[in-house]
């Protein structure tokens, strides 16, 4: 006797067939870059191998110069991290954003809500340096971490800003957050794209007396 074939039969099947289908169809994600705590921009199909959708907000300075920055774009889902990160790398120059990453057609439309920037020393300190131009720096100066920033890190590759394209290398202090990020990962911020070659992450050291 042959089975019948119900209503919710060719509903699932034609829910299945639908999402084989869908499982090749690029991504959408909206596109912008701009100065302030959010940016429109139009919808853009994403290229082969970016499969998510990225939105942040972050605020930084660099030498003292200040600014608040807001970015969407498409990007690789294994190296987008949605959260906060904080790095210091010196009294006066530190970057901190909010990050959130989604995987439907343009979910990152709307704002995010704009990092906590807590600048209260902690008692860490860690290696620091900035270095254009070139992927290793020593590290012999010191950046004293603040907030929630438990960690040193230290990142080289190339960083790309509008044209601008160059080597570099900076080590400091970061949140716990920042060890997501993997040597090989493109990693925007709000104001730079960075090609990510070094990316160590480790535990600040205690400082004498505070350890156990």
């Amino acid at each position: 006797m042959r089975p019948s074939r119900t209503p919710s039969t060719f509903l699932l099947a034609f829910t299945l067939l639908a999402a084989l289908l869908g499982l090749g169809r690029p991504l959408s994600c909206e596109v912008c870059r701009g100065s302030g705590p959010t940016c429109s921009g139009k919808m853009k199909t994403c290229e082969a191998g970016k499969d998510a959708c990225v939105a942040i907000v972050g605020e930084s300075s660099t030498k003292g110069h200040h600014s608040v920055n807001s970015y969407k774009a498409c990007m690789k889902f294994s190296d987008c991290y949605s959260g906060f990160v904080s790095t210091t790398m010196g009294p006066k120059d530190y970057m901190v954003s909010n990050t959130h990453c989604c995987q439907s057609d343009g979910c990152n439309r709307g704002s995010v809500p704009p990092p906590e920037n807590n600048r209260t020393e902690n008692g860490l300190q860690c290696p620091a340096c900035i270095v254009p131009f070139q992927e290793t720096c020593p590290g012999t100066q010191a950046a004293r971490c603040v907030g929630p920033e438990t960690h040193c890190i230290y990142f080289a590759g190339r960083v790309q800003a509008g044209i601008i394209n160059t080597r570099f290398a900076t080590r400091g202090c970061a949140t716990e957050s920042a060890c997501n990020t993997k040597p090989g990962a493109e990693v925007p911020s709000a104001s730079y794209l960075y090609f990510l070659r070094r990316a160590d992450c480790l535990p600040a050291p205690q400082p004498p007396g505070r350890g156990e």
